[in-house]
């Protein structure tokens, strides 16, 4: 008889939208994929008692805390999850670390780029003691990204020329949507910036294998008074009375040059109409180039360019079969993946490198590298789009 993996207790923090994907990452991944450590919902985190009671109950956890530092003094667990507002995650994060935590935090990694170089030297000084910190960008974890990615790393574009990044959604775009902390700075650093452009940047930069080093911005705030919730949502709620101050850029487009030289042009807003989740990254390279939406995210796009031209196109490569990344875990070939399975990928990979000692990926200090192409980003847009160059050090992110 088999044995049983060791056990990864997990406490999470936060349980609204993100909580809710994470809770179902971790109760799936061991259940389709042979883990070498059996993930264990231990212990969820957060204020409400009463909608933290039910929470638990829902997502299938066994215990509960209504105060995060007691979650971090109990001796049943072992990773941290922090899903909550940017605001916190650094506080919690370096704590977690200091008391021996594993920490998966979502993104974007902080608030600011000073709290995500705090992050990083907390998880560099845990490192030492085998105690590991992932940054949770999960878009990297769609086979079709993972194909791209191989095709580049292949050299099937020969050199890269030009980057194309649109991340659109809508959810906002009616003036009478109420406030949430996605619309207050203190809350959530930046707007759609940080909440939807920090995982274009993410994307680029692992797919290419290279780092943004400078850029030109633009920013704006369309609507810049809302009602105030009466009660809250998913991502919205409904209105209630009084108006609220947004402190936050409702769009971000920005130019930008990649390590190699590839030019770079990046879109970020909450207003374009009809998209939902639209994420659209196209390369293009002096061999080939590749074009991906996530609304149509079991598909990737493939230009070949030593076809010859009476038949040369893109073509549509539908990323279903048991050898793209991911998949043979999943369904028969051409059964398509949803947007949960990038979270529930995201435990595989993180739990694998646990195991194997390992450091995962995406680390803090790739967190930091996007953090500070997004303080880049402002910093130009405040400067009147004056080209502002992406600060490096000697501990770069990896892609």
């Amino acid at each position: 008889m088999t044995p049983s993996p060791p056990p990864l207790r997990v406490g999470m923090i936060g349980y609204a939208f993100m909580g809710v994907a994470h809770s179902h990452a971790w109760r799936t991944a061991p259940r389709f994929f042979d883990l070498p450590l059996a993930p264990q919902l231990t212990v969820l985190a957060g204020r409400d008692p009463a909608a933290l009671s039910a929470a638990a109950d829902r997502l299938g956890w066994a215990d509960t805390e209504t105060d995060w530092h007691r979650l971090l003094q109990r001796t049943d667990v072992d990773l941290v999850d922090i899903c909550t507002p940017g605001d916190t995650h650094a506080e919690i994060a370096i704590a977690a670390l200091e008391a021996g935590k594993h920490v998966l935090c979502e993104k974007p990694l902080a608030n600011s780029v000073a709290e995500a170089e705090a992050m990083v030297a907390a998880a560099d000084r845990a490192a030492a003691s085998g105690v590991r910190a992932m940054v949770g960008f999960t878009y990297r974890r769609v086979p079709a990204v993972g194909l791209a990615r191989k095709l580049v790393a292949d050299g099937r574009l020969g050199t890269i020329r030009h980057v194309r990044a649109q991340y659109l959604q809508d959810w906002i775009a009616d003036p009478a949507t109420p406030m949430s902390w996605r619309l207050q700075k203190d809350k959530a650093g930046s707007g759609a910036l940080g909440d939807i452009g920090a995982h274009i940047v993410d994307l680029t930069q692992y797919i290419t294998g290279q780092s943004l080093t400078g850029v030109s911005a633009l920013m704006e705030t369309f609507v810049r008074k809302r009602p105030l919730p009466a009660s809250t949502g998913t991502l919205g709620g409904v209105a209630g009375e009084g108006m609220g101050e947004v402190t936050v850029d409702d769009a971000a487009v920005f130019l930008g040059r990649f390590t190699e030289g590839a030019l770079a042009t990046f879109e970020a807003t909450r207003f374009a109409l009809g998209r939902k989740n639209a994420i659209r990254i196209e390369v293009n390279g002096s061999a080939g180039s590749l074009a991906f939406d996530f609304e149509d995210m079991n598909v990737l796009d493939f230009y070949d360019g030593a076809e010859p031209a009476e038949t040369a196109g893109f073509r549509r490569i539908v990323v279903t079969e048991p050898e793209h990344p991911y998949v043979g875990a999943w369904w028969p070939a051409g059964h398509g993946l949803g947007y949960e399975h990038g979270f529930t990928h995201q435990v595989v990979d993180l739990v694998g490198a646990l195991a194997a000692g390992e450091q995962p990926r995406p680390s803090f200090a790739d967190g930091l590298q996007v953090q500070r192409v997004l303080d880049a980003v402002e910093r130009s847009a405040a400067d009147r789009s004056t080209w502002t160059e992406i600060p490096t050090d000697d501990h770069p992110g990896e892609n």
